[in-house]
Formats: structure tokens, C-alpha cells, sequence
């Protein structure tokens, strides 16, 4: 099991990292939460690793604490919560708004997550319940955005995160819309996320 990487950010590609260790390339899947705390290319990036075997394929997911790759192995023993659905989760909240959405039995805010529909949500609050007050918090993580993300052409770099996440071009476009125009990449991607949540 590989359970932490620590090497040079090479490639940013949301939501898709590579991060050279000692001359070998690890590609990482990655959720936004993730993303927002990430240095420049070429800089020393350390990252919580879950690693996932498949018959067809292994699979590296990379979290920036130990908060947030705790909650993705919580999602993904939910039954019909698969890696995909828990990156689309932590990328649209962090581990407290979670824990607010599942006290409170928000469905329509669970709902409002790319792949999750109205029964998938209430079987999360189920699995959940209970469950998340024992996670570290991941808040500092969520609240440290740097500026800017992936240098030149924000607009680009937002809408293809959203694209990326689940959200068809209609509703990126839609919360494109939203932003303002000087936005940058982290700011630009947790306003749309936000604006999404209320479409």
C-alpha cells in the first residue's frame, strides 16, 4: 500500500497530478480541495495516498491531509459511492459542511453533487450518521486558496475543472455566468461549485 508521496509536482492537469519520486512519474487523481492548496510546478508537493486495485487497472488517489483521504475511504465503503463520486464529493464540500449536510439530513444539498441523486443521498446520511464528528477537520485545508491556480486563462482552467468534476457544459457554462470577471482559478472553481449547489 502506498500511503503518502513526497517528490516534485511535475504535470496539473485537473484532476489528474503527476509527482516525480526519485525519478518515477505517480499519477494521482486528485479533489479540488486538493487542487486549491497545491504550490507551482516544479516544487516539493507532499500528498495522503489511497491506492485502489482493480482486475483492469490501479488506481492512485492523492489528498492534501489526512482529514480528507480519512473521508474518501469513509465514502467509498458506501455502497453505490465509488472513487469517481467521493472526489466529486470532497471537491464540492469540504469534511464540516459534509458532517452539517449529514447532522442535518440535507438531501438536497448531497443531491446537488455531480453522480449523486436523490436515494444515493439519504443512503450517505444513512452510512454517515454518526460517523463524521471522529475526522480530523479539513477547513484549514479548504480555506488556504492560492492565486492563481493554473497561471494563464482562468476562464479555460475553471470551466474545464467543472467539466472535469461531472457537470455537463450547460450547467459549467451556467456558473461561469456567476463569477466575476477578474476571478482567479481557486477562487473562480469554489464560487462556481457554490453557485451550482443552488441551480
Amino acid at each position: 500500500m502506498i500511503a503518502r508521496l513526497t517528490g516534485t509536482l511535475i504535470e496539473k492537469q485537473p484532476p489528474t497530478l503527476v509527482v516525480d519520486v526519485a525519478g518515477v512519474g505517480y499519477e494521482l487523481d486528485v479533489p479540488m480541495s486538493t487542487l486549491y492548496v497545491l504550490p507551482a510546478l516544479g516544487a516539493r508537493v507532499e500528498l495522503f495516498t489511497h491506492l485502489l486495485v482493480r482486475e483492469d487497472a490501479q488506481l492512485l488517489y492523492g489528498f492534501a491531509s489526512r482529514a480528507e483521504r480519512d473521508l474518501f475511504r469513509h465514502l467509498i465503503r458506501i455502497s453505490g459511492i465509488g472513487a469517481k463520486i467521493a472526489l466529486a464529493i470532497l471537491s464540492g464540500m469540504n469534511s464540516d459542511e459534509l458532517a452539517l449536510a449529514v447532522a442535518g439530513e440535507d438531501v438536497t444539498r448531497l443531491s446537488k453533487v455531480p453522480g449523486i441523486g436523490k436515494k444515493t443521498a439519504e443512503r450517505l446520511i444513512l452510512e454517515l450518521k454518526g460517523k463524521l464528528g471522529s475526522l480530523p477537520t479539513s477547513a484549514a485545508v479548504a480555506a488556504k486558496l492560492p492565486t492563481p491556480l493554473f497561471g494563464d486563462g482562468p476562464s479555460g482552467d475553471i470551466l474545464n475543472a467543472l467539466l472535469a468534476l461531472g457537470y455537463n457544459e450547460r450547467e459549467a457554462n451556467a456558473a461561469m455566468k456567476t463569477l466575476p470577471d477578474d476571478v482567479d482559478v481557486s477562487n473562480g472553481i469554489r464560487l462556481a461549485l457554490k453557485a451550482l449547489a443552488r441551480l
